[in-house]
Parts: C-alpha cells; structure tokens; sequence
C-alpha cells in the first residue's frame, strides 16, 4: 500500500493541517481518495482516538468527497466542539460493498495511525446503512481492535454479531422503528446474537424515524461523548 497524495504533512510529529483534509491512497493498483477530519486543537504532542466512519449506499463513487456529505461529515460540521477526534471517511467503489473492501479499510486506517499520533486504546468504528452492515463486519474481522462499535441502521450476518459478542467490544446500535429499508427485527437480531455471545450492547430504537438514524444518533451529544468515553482494556 502507498499514498499517492496526502493533502498535509504525513509525519506523526509534524504540524497538522486541520478540518477536513483530503487523501489519496493506492491499494492494490487502484487509487482510492478519502478524507481524515483533523479538529482544529490537534497537537501531536498528544495521543488523539480516532474514529472509522463508513458510509451509506448512496454515497459509493470515486469522488472521495461524497462520503462526507451524509452521516458523522454533517454532524462534524455542526458541531465540530462534540469531536474532540481524529474521523476517517473512506469511500466505498461505486459497485462494490464493504466486506470487498477490506483491503482499503486497513489500508486507510493504518496510514491514518501512521500520519497523526494516534490513541490505539481509543479507536472508534461506526456507519450508516451499508456502513452498519460493515461495522458489524469488520468488527468481527478485527476483534479487539476497536474500544467501541456504533452500528446505524444496519444489520449483518448472525456469525458476525456472535463474532462481536465474543470479543467484548461495547456496541450501541441504532435504528428507526419505521425503517423500510433495513427493519427494525433485522438489527434486533444482530443486538440479540451479539448478548448471547457475552457482548455489552445498547440498542436504541427511534420511534417514528425511518432509515435516516443517523442525524438523530451523530447529532445527539451524549451519544459522541458516550464512544469517546470507551477505552481499550484488553
């Protein structure tokens, strides 16, 4: 794997560019863009947690900006005081899932790891819609990895949430009880596996919210502060 362009410096020691910045990284002979979300007080002389933001269907392309415009890029934007954290945002291709893409999602957070000074007892995984579904995923891929998972909307196979379960990873899943795109019973089913195999999993159900939870969790503060609270014990 190597970055073709990063737009800021790339050394962990360096003066940071801030906000929202962009990247390109190659993997596996295909250029890839993505964006890290850098808060304005980041000082490398500190360790930073760091969040994996994945998308929803609608926002696949080879853009690398679309992945920002719906989800946490939103809620970042409105209220940058409530991110005290590193956020990559990864695309997804515009044909592809994200259990193909597994590849990129190691790629672009090992650079990120590499490129800012990086809590490793503070990394946050969450998505939205086809980006839930890949929370699941790649937290079962990557058990004990992350010190908090926030699945939105999104459901997956019944091995992965026994996956999830198991690793002990805290999970708070979110959905809508008007949801016609994903239901309601398929997400409960993911937090029902999830405890049976020993897992600590909040499930918020909003009443009356279709398929878009995620203005509603992302622009909840307790929600943001209760994932940067999680830290890596095992």
């Amino acid at each position: 794997v190597s970055v073709l362009v990063a737009a800021g410096p790339v050394a962990a020691d360096a003066e940071a560019e801030t906000g929202f910045v962009a990247k390109r990284i190659e993997v596996g002979g295909i250029e890839h863009g993505y964006y890290v979300y850098v808060p304005a007080e980041y000082d490398a002389a500190k360790a930073w947690p760091l969040v994996l933001f994945l998308h929803g269907m609608g926002q696949r392309g080879d853009d690398g900006v679309a992945q920002t415009t719906e989800g946490m890029g939103p809620a970042i934007k409105k209220h940058p005081e409530r991110f005290p954290c590193l956020v990559v945002m990864p695309q997804c291709p515009p044909t592809a899932w994200w259990h193909r893409m597994v590849d990129l999602l190691d790629a672009v957070l090992a650079e990120t790891r590499a490129a800012y000074n990086v809590d490793d007892n503070r990394l946050y995984l969450t998505g939205t819609s086809m980006g839930g579904f890949g929370s699941w995923m790649y937290a079962a891929r990557n058990p004990g990895l992350f010190a908090a998972v926030l699945p939105l909307c999104g459901a997956g196979k019944p091995e992965e949430a026994q996956a999830v379960g198991r690793s002990s990873v805290p999970v708070w899943a979110f959905q809508g009880d008007a949801d016609k795109v994903v239901t309601p019973g398929a997400t409960e089913r993911m937090v029902e596996v999830a405890r049976a195999a020993g897992g600590e999993v909040r499930y918020t159900l909003y009443p009356g919210v279709g398929h878009n939870c995620w203005d509603r969790a992302y622009g909840d503060p307790e929600v943001i502060a209760w994932m940067l609270e999680q830290r890596k014990t095992r």
